[in-house]
């Protein structure tokens, strides 16, 4: 399938509603209101106005490291007129215990509960970034952090990546598809394959892409070598979206066919569910699965895609140089992106 989107020409904006509630994975607001905010992204990106957002002050956490959302969401912040507290626990403030009920002899000095309830009395939302912990499946399929940090707030919370999911990167993602495939995405074409990686990492990026490309109704491939199977939940997830939306998700674990037609390519590697039960068998299955990199021979077999991956990057060993340097590759743009979505979405959030 050809794409006949031009690039140079913005889609037409929807209406963009006001926001209730947290930022969870984005799919809160529905298949038109992402889009919406994904148009609105684009929208400022050519010079639309910024709305005001003066006053409104946002308490952001960083549970782990950061540099793209980080660096955004400050920018957003700056451009709307909002009043940017960051925070590091450990750093620039006390270490946070996030679990109830234990006693509080170690290195954490404050309690969630209290920390995020100060918080909330400040500020008018909370956002977070906390990470899988990689060796509890039962509270990372909870997303532990980010629901501590929801029990406790008075106040929106906003995720900047947590152990399932990464609306902000979601919605860069989508603004993307939306700029280079059209004003529909209904059956286009996106393979999200697993890369080989020094170390095990969390899928909350995967799962993102997944949810995100189903609900708006594209077919999506996910291809992966055997043992790096996603959470069935979330896989259950994006296929009732598809289900939905007209769209399509279906599993592979061959190399060849996974590049097929794709219209899109977005590459990241996840640890796997498999992961959790033995982690030397893991780095044994992903030390034998470097033909999984994405190279200019797996490109050409695509409908001419894009490529995607939402940084930071190995490069040579998640993706070749000529890939991710090449002319289709949409990495920078993606990345330049957030922080135009990161704008929209507090718009959204803070002119309600």
């Amino acid at each position: 399938m050809m794409n006949v989107w031009s690039g140079n020409v913005e889609p037409k904006p929807a209406p963009v509603a006001p926001w209730h509630g947290d930022l969870v994975d984005a799919t809160e607001a529905g298949a038109d209101g992402a889009l919406a905010l994904a148009d609105r992204a684009l929208a400022l990106r050519s010079g639309a106005a910024p709305r005001s957002c003066k006053g409104r002050r946002l308490a952001a956490v960083f549970l782990n490291p950061s540099l793209r959302t980080r660096t955004s969401l400050v920018a957003a912040c700056d451009a709307l007129g909002v009043h940017a507290s960051v925070l590091n626990p450990g750093s620039d403030m006390w270490r946070m215990e996030l679990r109830d009920g234990v006693v509080m002899d170690g290195d954490a000095a404050e309690h969630v509960r209290d920390a995020v309830g100060v918080l909330s009395q400040m500020h008018d939302a909370v956002a977070v970034r906390a990470f899988a912990s990689l060796n509890d499946r039962v509270a990372d399929l909870s997303d532990a952090s980010l629901t501590a940090f929801r029990a406790a707030a008075d106040v929106p919370v906003v995720n900047l990546e947590s152990a399932l999911y990464h609306p902000l990167q979601g919605l860069a993602d989508l603004a993307t598809w939306r700029r280079h495939l059209g004003p529909s995405l209904q059956r286009r074409r996106l393979t999200l394959t697993w890369a080989p990686h020094p170390r095990a990492l969390p899928a909350a990026v995967a799962n993102q892409v997944l949810l995100s490309a189903a609900q708006q109704g594209m077919e999506v491939t996910v291809a992966h070598p055997e043992g790096f199977d996603l959470e069935p939940a979330i896989l259950g997830r994006a296929q009732r979206f598809a289900g939905v939306s007209g769209g399509a998700v279906r599993v592979t674990h061959d190399l060849a066919d996974a590049y097929d037609g794709a219209e899109v390519v977005v590459a990241k590697s996840w640890s796997g569910v498999a992961g959790y039960q033995d982690r030397a068998a893991e780095a044994q299955r992903r030390a034998a699965a470097d033909a999984w990199r994405v190279t200019q021979a797996h490109m050409d077999r695509t409908a001419n895609a894009g490529f995607m991956h939402c940084l930071p990057v190995r490069r040579n060993v998640v993706v070749d140089d000529a890939v991710i340097d090449g002319a289709r590759s949409w990495v920078q743009e993606t990345a330049g992106l957030r922080l135009w979505t990161a704008m929209a979405f507090l718009e959204r959030l803070f002119t309600r």
